[in-house]
């Protein structure tokens, strides 16, 4: 599994131009799942994602979490962060998961986010999705497990 989080102030997120979610001050995470990833991965995850400290605290250092910061988190599928394209100018999405058991690890991942203690917004597996996302600082984390 890997993700890529974003730091934002906000952001929205639209299927068919109507609104699905939405989150204040937290993060943006794109989650994508490789072939062969099991639930045994999800938990190192969203531990990670519930107590990455990039957020500022009064000295203006990177030290607060997502929760410390009372934040949310809009968690977002993307096969693509597994796309390759090493070769030639058209990625290959040969590493994603199959779109079933990819929902599944997605569903569940969001599952476990929340037990965190984090409000999580989600998209919508495998749809279309527009997202406007007011990025700070920008702070942008990448992690696979």
């Amino acid at each position: 599994m890997k993700i890529v989080v974003q730091r934002v102030r906000q952001a929205s997120l639209k299927v068919n131009g109507e609104l699905v979610s939405e989150i204040g001050k937290g993060l943006v995470v794109f989650f994508g799942v490789k072939v062969g990833d099991d639930k045994t991965a999800v938990e190192p995850l969203v531990k990670k994602i519930a107590a990455l400290r990039i957020f500022e605290d009064e000295a203006g250092k990177m030290n607060l979490s997502v929760k410390d910061v009372g934040g949310e988190v809009l968690f977002v599928s993307q096969f693509t962060l597994y796309g390759d394209a090493k070769k030639g100018n058209r990625p290959s999405f040969t590493q994603a998961e199959r779109p079933e058991a990819a929902n599944a690890l997605y569903e569940y991942a969001a599952e476990r986010l929340r037990l965190q203690g984090v409000p999580v917004r989600t998209g919508v597996f495998g749809a279309d999705m527009k997202i406007l996302q007011e990025n700070d600082g920008p702070v942008t984390i990448i992690y696979e497990v």
